[in-house]
């Protein structure tokens, strides 16, 4: 399953308004209101605050990927933001964070799922996709360089 199979331009934002991370997550969260994939907004809601809430998904390098399993999605789904202003995310390296990567996961799902948060923090990782994530001004923007990104990563696997 490839990121941009789950990830659509309409669930990019290339300007979180959030100033905490409660608020950034909601926003990222808010962008599923309307989508046929999710039955449960409240619920999907509720369970990446919850998973947060055990441990930050902060990872490192200004980047977090909050996440989390739950059956009031159909399928997997994704969003990503990116902040102008960075956030303190309670970062692993007790950095802030400017880029922002939601992922859902149906219960069953448990395998797709962790090869997807593999692939995204694999790609996260490299500095210069980073950079130009950040620098990018549109969705269209931030999906292309995703869909480069990823065709790379698959022609080098």
């Amino acid at each position: 399953m490839k990121i941009c199979e789950i990830l659509r331009v309409g669930n990019i934002i290339s300007s979180l308004q959030g100033k905490e991370k409660t608020d950034v997550v909601n926003e990222l969260v808010d962008l599923f209101k309307n989508d046929e994939r999710v039955k449960d907004l409240d619920e999907l809601r509720n369970a990446v605050h919850e998973r947060e809430k055990i441990m930050s998904t902060g990872v490192g390098k200004g980047f977090a990927i909050p996440h989390a399993k739950t059956n009031s999605v159909n399928e997997i789904v994704a969003a990503f933001g990116k902040l102008d202003e960075p956030i303190d995310f309670q970062a692993l390296d007790e950095q802030p964070v400017n880029l922002v990567f939601l992922l859902i996961g149906k219960e069953n799902l448990v395998g797709p799922h962790i090869k997807l948060l593999s692939r995204i923090s694999r790609m996260m990782n490299k500095d210069e996709f980073r950079e130009n994530l950040a620098k990018a001004k549109t969705a269209e923007e931030i999906y292309s360089l995703f869909d480069n990104e990823e065709k790379q990563y698959f022609e080098t696997a």
